[in-house]
């Protein structure tokens, strides 16, 4: 059962890049190249809020891991 009401929720290649402060060309450019979580529909980018919010966890731990 989904712990918040936006853990299932698909978001678009726009309100990702929107999410993350960056880029559409940015996203784009990940999805494609696989370093983030992210599906087509139709030939256009889908990303899944959950995963997204995993992805930045683990970008973070990787960070820290990195500077020890």
């Amino acid at each position: 059962m989904p712990s918040s009401a936006d853990e299932g929720e698909i978001l678009t290649l726009k309100q990702v890049a929107d999410f993350l402060k960056v880029t559409e060309r940015t996203i784009y450019r990940l999805a494609a190249a696989k370093q983030i979580p992210a599906f087509k529909v139709g030939g256009t980018w889908r990303f899944s809020k959950a995963e997204i919010n995993q992805w930045i966890q683990r970008q973070q731990e990787g960070g820290k891991a990195d500077k020890t």
